[in-house]
């Protein structure tokens, strides 16, 4: 394997980064892991023309509270994030997914902003980042723009970024102290793409879990982010045929691809029963 010609620049200052990305646009591509790029570069099949590697720009480093959330920068790998205590502390989804990401030697240069603008079907930020709302900071040569997580994953690998733009942090959103939240997936191996996967929260409130949100990853192009729950709560008392009833429910609004993973059906009983184990242990949270 060997990668195609391409020319490599390494900027020192995000102002050179950006004008770098302009004047290739369409052409460029950031390189700051490389855990996803460099094989695609040596199996040929990314070819750009402009490598821009931005492992130089100290300002996209770190882990810092803004606000009510938490802000974390571009070039901050996932071994940083999994090992964070402002993450764990204030945004225990992160922290919970963090732990099926990819394997240790992945997590070592693999950043959660590259992952982010990747948009793998199979990933767990992506899912993380669509459950929470996150807000992803794009900049250009021509200025900044925030956009949610919600609106920026479009299709299979395609996101709202532009071809001059690039993802400078994200910032997820600190959890309130009546949210619970759980991240599961199934995977052939721990640590390899999931097959399947969810991301679910609600709100602990007199006796019952309430505003549920579930987003299920791996098995569709972008993370689904469920339009059946709304009306969905748990209480000590709820009988496991409801439970089962809620997760068949979500997984109906499923659209699987078929692949080498399994079929749309299987899919749809997998992510099913990933589900209905959620909500078993959000029952158990709310006789608390």
């Amino acid at each position: 394997m060997k990668a195609p010609r391409f020319l490599y620049r390494r900027p020192d200052a995000l102002e050179e980064a950006l004008a770098l990305l302009a004047e290739h646009a369409g052409e460029a591509q950031v390189l700051a892991g490389g855990q996803s790029l460099m094989p695609t570069l040596n199996m040929r099949l990314s070819s750009p023309g402009v490598l821009v590697d931005i492992n130089r720009l100290v300002q996209l480093q770190g882990i810092a509270k803004r606000g009510d959330g938490i802000r974390v920068g571009a070039l901050v790998r996932h071994r940083e994030v999994a090992e964070s205590g402002l993450i764990a502390s204030h945004v225990p989804l992160v922290a919970s997914a963090m732990v099926h990401v990819a394997h240790m030697a992945v997590r070592n240069r693999g950043t959660t902003c590259g992952s982010l603008a990747l948009a793998d079907p199979a990933a767990e930020m992506p899912a993380v980042a669509v459950l929470l709302n996150a807000t992803i900071h794009l900049n250009s040569r021509v200025g900044a723009r925030d956009v949610a997580a919600r609106d920026f994953f479009q299709d299979l690998y395609t996101t709202d970024r532009g071809d001059e733009e690039m993802i400078t942090g994200v910032t997820f959103p600190g959890a309130a102290g009546d949210e619970c939240f759980h991240f599961q997936e199934l995977s052939r191996r721990h640590g390899d793409f999931a097959i399947v996967g969810i991301a679910v929260k609600g709100q602990a409130r007199s006796g019952r879990i309430g505003n549920i949100e579930a987003v299920v990853f791996g098995s569709e192009p972008t993370p689904l982010l469920s339009s059946v729950t709304s009306d969905m709560s748990i209480a000590p008392h709820t009988p496991d045929a409801a439970l089962a009833d809620m997760a068949h429910a979500i997984a109906a609004e499923l659209d699987p691809i078929d692949n080498h993973q399994g079929r749309p059906e299987t899919k749809r009983r997998q992510a099913a029963e990933l589900l209905r184990r959620a909500f078993a242990e959000f029952r158990a949270a709310a006789n608390v």
